[in-house]
């Protein structure tokens, strides 16, 4: 049986392979240029099939609307695709960055656009924005496939150049260099940090040193987003043989900037469902940092379906810093009563500093497996 994936078209090879087989019904088409391809639509059957975002030609388009296929045009004056085939990288939503600075990057353009129209109730935009957001969700999944991913949270406030962000960084790259995929929320601090050791971990030891101390020189997003990116390219472009990992910010939160660590990047309209997909894709389990609300919702975020045991059994909870997560946040006492008797209980971690968080988590996946 064809799985649904299979019947994606994403490039023009893949459109011309696809009329070399003879046909393209039932096929789905996803912003693939087809200004040039009007003898093989004018040729080949496309019953059933979807062209979201296509250009063609006038002639195309007619001759496959009448064959009964959907026609979903490009929308103008757009600063993103809503119906994209594939995430972002850190070279698109940070193009101009190095010339023009960051308000003239596509990132800082989708949240302008976000801006004036997430209260407008206009329904046209709201929904490319859900259009947009569920064409993240099936890339990601593609991506994802088969992937082992652990998910690193913590606060964005977390600053380039201290003891923390190192830590952080330590962690991305440990937890990269024991195989897993490195996803974290995709902003700025303990999450950019995540993002630079996954970036690291095929490098030598010396070199995350050496990024720290370049990094250390915009040790925030604030108030220059500019300097701050462009400190990360500096890094990217001295190292540019990196490791992979996944980012998974909002425009929803758009003041912060994604980060340019993150190998891809999914970005959502959608804060809500970014969050859910963000924790439910962690199937290796999640570490959590100290950081604040965001945080703490991410917390029982996904306590949630491992108490429930909604997604099957709970995959492993890793809270790093005892004191930040029993006194200035208490969070592990509500967590551990939430787990008392459920099988949860053998899930949870609490750890009193970053370095230990990935034994911890190597401890209780054994345990779950």
């Amino acid at each position: 049986m064809t799985r649904p994936h299979e019947r994606e078209i994403h490039t023009p090879t893949e459109f011309d392979a696809a009329v070399n087989r003879g046909s393209l019904v039932g096929y789905r088409i996803q912003s693939v240029d087809l200004t040039d391809h009007t003898f093989a639509l004018l040729s080949a059957p496309t019953t059933g099939a979807v062209f979201l975002g296509c250009p063609m030609q006038p002639e195309a388009a007619a001759k496959v609307r009448a064959d009964g296929a959907l026609v979903f045009p490009p929308v103008p004056d757009l600063p993103f695709d809503p119906y994209r085939a594939r995430l972002y990288s850190p070279d698109e939503l940070f193009d101009h960055v190095q010339d023009e600075g960051y308000g003239a990057t596509p990132d800082a353009l989708a949240y302008d656009w976000f801006q004036r129209t997430k209260a407008d109730g206009d329904i046209f935009a709201s929904m490319l924005r859900s259009v947009h957001d569920d064409a993240i969700s099936d890339a990601l999944d593609e991506l994802l496939a088969g992937a082992r991913v652990v998910g690193v949270m913590g606060g964005h406030a977390m600053g380039r150049g201290t003891d923390a962000y190192a830590g952080a960084a330590r962690l991305g790259r440990s937890l990269a260099r024991a195989g897993l995929t490195v996803a974290t929320g995709g902003g700025p601090g303990a999450m950019e940090a995540a993002n630079l050791g996954a970036y690291a971990a095929p490098l030598a030891d010396a070199v995350l040193d050496e990024a720290l101390e370049l990094l250390a020189k915009a040790p925030s997003f604030v108030p220059s987003v500019t300097e701050w990116a462009r400190a990360a390219f500096e890094v990217r472009a001295r190292w540019p043989r990196g490791g992979d990992s996944v980012g998974i910010p909002t425009w929803f939160y758009g003041h912060e900037p994604p980060n340019p660590f993150a190998g891809h990047i999914a970005k959502y309209f959608a804060n809500a469902t970014r969050e859910d997909g963000l924790l439910a894709r962690c199937d290796a389990g999640v570490v959590f940092l100290p950081g604040a609300a965001g945080t703490v919702q991410e917390i029982f975020d996904a306590t949630t379906p491992n108490f429930y045991e909604s997604r099957g059994e709970p995959t492993p909870m890793v809270l790093v810093n005892r004191a930040h997560w029993t006194e200035r946040l208490p969070a592990w006492p509500l967590l551990r009563a939430l787990a008392s008797e459920r099988p949860m209980a053998a899930r949870i971690a609490l750890v009193d500093s970053v370095d230990e968080a990935p034994e911890a988590l190597a401890r209780l996946a054994a345990e779950q497996a």
